[in-house]
């Protein structure tokens, strides 16, 4: 299975739902790829050879399902609704086909490609893989806690000592935890994770956007630091600009990186295993829910027992890219209960209050686990149609709107409320790239998120990118000054990970005061990806591997936050809950939703 989508680039597959077939006038957009046709047809016709069956239409449809799947980033599916209710290809009825499949060679015998499990398929190594995973860490939860390096006699504020199980498991007395951490004000379940922290060797801490996850893991360090300065303590995330607000939200006061880089990735290796483990004592690390199964495994094998592990993310948000969605097989009822009181949620939302919040817990509510396909989650275009109520009762003071849009033809355009605050965004960028304020440029930059579901399609990012600027689209050498980019490789050498976000700026004449926004005048263009004006890359070094960002998908905004999101959804989308829950809460403030209406046929 060499097509498989590349982990380090969430725009490898397309932002959609597995299984779903594409809906509504975009549909001659979102066709799959011929090369999954070519993958699915490569598999039905050599998994039969390879084990010495012969072919069987039953089987060639439940390996097309799960091809499907995989090529979206799961690693199972449930079975075709036409095996389930007999209208497969067989043309048996529901429990004959069922049987008919569960008795196949390549789902029966102990060393087959597939496992069937109820009404759900998965590829059995992949499920045998992500099964020794979860068994990893829950090994890891349910072990006594390490002891901190030259600590093992310290206590703080009467704690036992670290190399000992904190006593009334699973709070800590209310003294002590607040002598452990004094400048912290927790609420319960952030205390009972700022415990788990000091009496076990995994904590999973979850919880939406404004639950005080990062206020905890705040907590936690200084809980830790207390009770053990000499701690080694290492902040991680999945992509580049997850890991630079993870550092920023800590004061920047320990080394954070991405996983890749922390694991010292190099191709489809890692030189951080078990032979040359981790050096740490604290490992924490956020945006659990973009973690795939091959990049988790790689983390335990190269963390040793005596370094803790906490994992932070939000099940609701969508699942990885590459295949193997961890956060969310953590959700199943076996790994709940076998972590116990290592596995802490965060309920109370001190942010996103208002609109934001209330469909957001909507969505999350649809968004289970199991993702799209659970019994509680509607189905393609019925998602927004169940919304509708709740988005016709808003209000103009409401920190969420919502603009219905008419859908009719091809051209290429965006509401005229959009296209004036992407002005106004667009403008002041180039002022700040005029007076040559990197700082307040990047700051500027991140005030502002317009998000779609889609790389192609009439809003999608693509099309965006080339109403915004032009023929220059495609040019780095031409993209206006201010005008925000984003690294879609890691390039150590350069010191950018994929996903790292920057911004274009110039030299002069550029930034004089004949300088407009859309200026394709002759000058040299530069990337700057952090604060530091000299610290800036010629286009050409990144070419590639650089586009432009005046708009994302979802899945690349994933990790990021705005004070402002605008979300554009075309008809027939999202299928997914979680895609749309994802895109509202980048939002610390305000979002609008715009989604497109069909008058008449498609």
């Amino acid at each position: 299975m060499t097509n498989r989508p590349d982990p380090t680039n969430p725009d490898s597959s397309p932002d959609r739902s597995p299984g779903i077939p594409p809906q509504g006038d975009d549909a001659a957009q979102t066709q799959e790829p011929p090369w999954l046709t070519a993958l699915q047809e490569s598999l039905v016709e050599a998994l039969p050879r390879l084990y010495g069956v012969p072919a069987d239409p039953l089987v060639s449809e439940a390996i097309a399902a799960l091809t499907l799947a995989l090529a979206a980033g799961e690693l199972e599916c449930p079975l075709p609704p036409s095996l389930q209710q007999g209208q497969g290809l067989a043309q048996a009825d529901g429990p004959d086909s069922l049987a008919h499949l569960q008795r196949s060679a390549l789902v029966q015998a102990s060393d087959s490609p597939l496992v069937l499990q109820g009404q759900r398929l998965a590829w059995r190594r992949w499920q045998q893989r992500l099964q020794q995973v979860l068994d990893a860490l829950v090994e890891r939860a349910q072990a006594p806690p390490p002891a901190w390096p030259a600590a093992a006699d310290v206590s703080v504020a009467g704690e036992p000592a670290a190399d000992q199980p904190l006593a009334g498991e699973p709070a800590i007395a209310a003294a002590s935890l607040a002598a452990a951490t004094p400048a912290a004000r927790l609420d319960d379940q952030q205390r009972r994770a700022v415990a788990a922290v000091l009496a076990r060797g995994l904590v999973l801490l979850e919880g939406g956007p404004g639950t005080g996850k990062t206020s905890t893991v705040a907590a936690m360090i200084n809980a830790v630091q207390q009770l053990c300065p000499r701690a080694r303590i290492h902040l991680a995330a999945p992509t580049g600009k997850a890991a630079a607000r993870l550092g920023q939200a800590s004061g920047d006061r320990h080394p954070c990186s991405t996983l890749h880089r922390l694991l010292e990735q190099r191709g489809d290796r890692f030189l951080r295993n078990r032979h040359h483990p981790l050096r740490l004592d604290l490992l924490i690390v956020d945006e659990v829910s973009m973690v795939d199964l091959e990049l988790m495994a790689a983390l335990v094998e190269a963390l040793p027992a005596s370094c803790r592990l906490v994992l932070v993310g939000d099940p609701a948000q969508l699942p990885p890219v590459a295949p193997g969605a961890v956060l969310a097989a953590l959700q199943r009822p076996a790994p709940r209960t076998a972590l116990g009181a290592a596995a802490v949620r965060l309920e109370t939302t001190y942010r996103h209050a208002g609109a934001i919040a209330s469909v957001a817990a909507t969505l999350r509510q649809w968004g289970g686990a199991d993702g799209p396909d659970a019994a509680t989650v509607p189905g393609g275009e019925a998602l927004l149609e169940l919304l509708r109520p709740q988005l016709q009762r808003l209000g103009e003071d409401d920190n969420l709107q919502w603009l219905e849009v008419p859908w009719t033809g091809w051209s290429v355009s965006l509401p005229e409320p959009v296209l004036q605050r992407l002005q106004q965004h667009r403008l002041k960028l180039a002022e700040l790239a005029r007076e040559g304020a990197v700082e307040a440029l990047l700051a500027q930059r991140d005030r502002l998120l317009l998000l779609t579901p889609q790389r192609r399609g009439r809003w999608g990012v693509e099309t965006l990118h080339r109403l915004l600027l032009g023929e220059a689209a495609a040019d780095p050498a031409r993209w206006p000054c201010g005008t925000p980019v984003i690294c879609l490789r890691n390039r150590d050498d350069l010191g950018l990970a994929n996903g790292d976000l920057g911004v274009v700026v110039g030299d002069s004449p550029a930034t004089g005061p004949d300088f407009s926004l859309d200026s394709n005048r002759d000058f040299q263009r530069w990337l700057v990806f952090g604060p530091d004006p000299s610290q800036r890359l010629h286009p050409a070094q990144l070419a590639g591997a650089v586009e432009p960002a005046l708009a994302l998908t979802v899945h690349k905004a994933q990790g990021s936050e705005a004070e402002e999101v605008i979300v554009l959804v075309p008809p027939g989308e999202p299928r997914d809950p979680r895609l749309l829950y994802t895109a509202l809460t980048r939002a610390r403030h305000r979002a609008l939703l715009v989604t497109g209406r069909v008058n008449g046929p498609a």
